[in-house]
């Protein structure tokens, strides 16, 4: 066998259709598309969401709530969590560095620190925001809070 012998199998070509070369073709005059109209024109493109006349769905379902663009979507730990933590990974401080190089938030994650448990060792706190009841309790227990922007 040679390059030059090389055939596709039996049947598995197809001579392309030529649409629009005469009458005695059988496909000339409107090239298989129908007569007039949008889908027989050039560079016909169906909408989408086209649902044939009928009033589309984004059309017939009301508008609904709100969507606030400056909201800032905070990592929350409580304090419970945060004495957790500081067991489980050994951590003197509570800091964004040290949370996303121990897997707890992605790199670009805000932290916020809240007041529901209870902090019986002493920690520094660099977060994004912080309750004003975590605040306290971290003092209480003789830590420091740093606000990270």
């Amino acid at each position: 066998m040679k390059l030059h012998n090389l055939k596709p199998a039996e049947g598995s070509t197809h001579k392309e259709k030529r649409l629009g070369r005469g009458e005695a073709s059988g496909k000339g005059g409107t090239s298989t598309k129908g007569n007039k109209g949008g889908q027989s024109r050039a560079g016909y493109q169906r909408k989408n969401a086209h649902e044939g006349g009928q009033m589309p769905i984004q059309r017939r379902v009301p508008k609904r709530g709100f969507k606030n663009n400056n909201k800032i979507e905070y990592k929350v730990f409580n304090l419970g969590q945060v004495e957790q933590i500081q067991e489980k990974y050994g951590l003197s401080e509570f800091s964004l560095e040290n949370l996303y190089i121990n897997g707890l938030i992605s790199r670009t994650d805000k932290v916020k620190v809240l007041g529901n448990g209870e902090l019986k060792s002493k920690l520094s706190f660099k977060v994004n925001a912080i309750s004003d009841k975590a605040k306290a309790a971290v003092e209480a227990a003789g830590g420091n809070v740093e606000i990270v922007k």
